[in-house]
């Protein structure tokens, strides 16, 4: 007979003291977990973001999309006050993904969730998240996040904000970088992003806040691969490209292959990039081939790129 040890639930206040001084915090350092536990490659912008006299447990992106995303969170059941906050923060933020986590979500803040994702705009998402901390016997205790409440993702795929439906182009969008996404999480483990969207670029985070991956069709049939630099600040982008610019004999003879170097001194932003032909209108056969060439520059830009920069942001801390 097997021997099974017992599954107990740990009160979180055993784990998190305080919610603002511990678990916010470590929430901030998780959020790719969370992300993950939602089909999304969130990136975290800001802990404690203000709104009036509030605050903001959490503002993150999602990079899929590029949405907003409002985090508010709680060690105890769902409350009205919260509630409120998070309709506020909504507001002030112009989110897209309301993310509210708590102990356990009572059953008229779900319904009130579900409301909102039923009668709100097709490009807004509620979900309701429970967190739990549970235990084997005398085992490390484990985390899960578990999605209680979220929208209906079939109805919202079938149209556009507004009411329109997807074009076929957009559809074939959607369709290239769902396969890319499913590629690159079950194979590879380089995201934990599930939902391809109707536009014509996917962006990865690269554990660096304001700097991320991305696979883009670009003008005149053109694919892209590259190294994004936008942290928010002109100056300190430039300076990472400049950093990194100095050492491209060296990096480009480890990637094995020449980049291009884009400052875009008129822009806020950096690029660092390398191209193919390509076309999303090209048969299978060529989009499959796009496809294994985007997973491994990907792959590639990851492994050349990621303690460089790492490097760089402890060096300016």
């Amino acid at each position: 007979m097997p021997n099974f040890g017992q599954l107990k639930k740990i009160d979180l206040r055993k784990v998190w003291a305080h919610e603002a001084s511990n678990f916010t915090p470590w929430l901030a350092k998780n959020i790719k977990a969370l992300g993950e536990s939602l089909g999304m490659e969130l990136e975290l912008q800001k802990q404690e973001a203000s709104v009036g006299d509030f605050s903001l447990d959490l503002l993150a992106q999602d990079l899929g999309t590029g949405s907003l995303v409002i985090i508010e969170n709680q060690l105890t059941e769902t409350d009205h006050n919260h509630l409120g906050k998070l309709l506020t923060y909504t507001g002030g933020f112009d989110a897209r993904v309301i993310i509210w986590i708590a102990e356990s979500i009572r059953d008229e803040h779900r319904q009130a969730l579900e409301w909102l994702n039923q009668n709100t705009g097709s490009n807004i998402s509620f979900f309701g998240v429970v967190i739990e901390v549970v235990q084997i016997d005398d085992s490390k205790p484990a985390y899960n996040f578990k999605p209680i409440v979220y929208p209906n993702e079939w109805r919202k795929r079938q149209r556009l904000p507004g009411g329109y439906q997807t074009s076929p182009r957009a559809e074939n969008y959607r369709k290239f970088f769902q396969q890319l996404l499913d590629e690159l999480r079950e194979k590879h483990r380089f995201t934990g992003a599930r939902k391809g969207q109707p536009q014509s670029w996917y962006a990865f985070s690269s554990g660096v806040s304001g700097i991320g991956y991305s696979v883009s069709f670009t003008l005149g049939n053109r694919v892209r691969t590259e190294l994004y630099i936008d942290t928010g600040d002109k100056e300190e982008n430039k300076s990472l490209f400049d950093w990194l610019l100095k050492d491209s004999d060296a990096i480009e003879a480890e990637y094995g292959s020449k980049f291009e170097w884009d400052r875009l001194d008129e822009k806020q932003a950096c690029r660092i990039a390398i191209y193919r032909e390509g076309s999303i209108e090209g048969d299978t056969q060529a989009l499959d081939s796009i496809r294994l060439w985007a997973i491994e520059n990907l792959m590639k830009f990851k492994s050349v790129f990621g303690l460089r920069i790492k490097k760089y942001k402890h060096k300016t801390i």
